[in-house]
Order: structure tokens, then sequence, then C-alpha cells
């Protein structure tokens, strides 16, 4: 992974450090800060440091990145298989706060990390997962070009209750960070 870092227009993505783990583990251990549509599981911090140590929370085939604004850690990304049994990667993101909602920084990481994954890696799909309630991220499938496929049916335990998922995707052909957009900005690079 080296010195992986892809910078947006309002934030950017780099590899977690040795020196944010204090700071990460707090930052997503605080229930508080998650909002009503992010799972509730925590890992216990020694955990949390051994995944860290066995591979920097990198891998080929899934990875978290943190999200930096003015040299804040305002959120993180990740993206993973799918199942094993389908093509493509699943993204997942928050955002540590609601001070950090509604500035664009979700929207950015997820164009970084489409473009990245879909510039590195043979896969022609990326899938978003989203509680039919959570109104800022379908606004964030829709402003990075990501197309409302259907719903999942109460396949979601979530504070006590099976929740439906909205399936939202994009497809290689589709990622406006491999086309370029309609202001000509030009695709993310391949790196590495």
């Amino acid at each position: 992974m080296g010195d992986l870092m892809l910078r947006g227009d309002v934030i950017e993505l780099r590899p977690v450090r040795d020196a944010d783990l204090a700071t990460l583990y707090e930052l997503m251990t605080n229930l508080d800060t998650r909002g009503p549509y992010f799972p509730l599981g925590v890992i216990s911090e020694p955990a949390f440091r051994a995944a860290f140590a066995k591979n920097g929370f990198w891998d080929a085939d899934e990875g978290m990145l943190v999200m930096v604004k003015d040299g804040e850690i305002v959120g993180e990304i990740e993206y993973f298989p799918i199942t094993h049994y389908l093509q493509g990667y699943e993204i997942s993101y928050q955002l540590f706060g609601q001070q950090h909602a509604g500035r664009g920084y979700t929207s950015d990481a997820v164009r970084l990390l489409v473009g990245y994954i879909f510039g590195r890696k043979r896969v022609n799909r990326m899938q978003l997962n989203i509680h039919p309630g959570n109104v800022a991220s379908k606004r964030v499938a829709q402003k990075c070009g990501f197309t409302f496929e259907g719903i999942m049916r109460g396949c979601w335990f979530h504070r006590g209750e099976y929740h439906d998922l909205e399936v939202w995707s994009i497809l290689r052909d589709e990622a406006v960070a491999l086309n370029g957009d309609e202001q000509g900005r030009r695709p993310v690079p391949e790196l590495g």
C-alpha cells in the first residue's frame, strides 16, 4: 500500500497509520457518533490492533482508508467482497460525528475509492446497501452515479429488529471516476 494518498475535492483518503490507532479506535467505538443506520458492533482494542498489525487494514480483497480534512480524521471508508459467490465489492463508510455531515466528504470519498478500485482491479461492480430511511446515504449514491436496483426485505438485524436494505450499484463503464464528467475532470489515475 505504501504512500497511497487519494486527493479529492474536499478530503483526502489515506491508509491507517500506526500513529492513528488510538484516535481511530476511540472514534470507531463511539456509538453516539454513528447515527441511526451504522451497525452497533464493536471490536476489542487488542483485536483492533492485531488486525492492523496483520495487514494495516488493507489486503488484496478488502481495505479501510481514513477520510482526512485539514489533518483531522473525519471518517473512514471500506471495501470488501459482496459475498463469496458474486463478483464485486461493497463499500461501507461512516463519518465521525454530525459536525462533518453535509460537507461532501462522503461523496468525495466514495468517488475516490470507486475510481481507485476500478482502476486497479478486474471487477465490474461496486455496491452500496442502504437503509431506506437513510436519506443522506441515498444522496451520496445518487451523486456518485449509483443506480437503485431494489430492496432486500428483512435482511439486516439492527437495534433489535429486522430492516430492509436498498441495493445501489455502479458498473465499471458507468463510473464517473473512470470516464470523467461533464465538467471535464480527468479520471482518477491508477496508482501503485
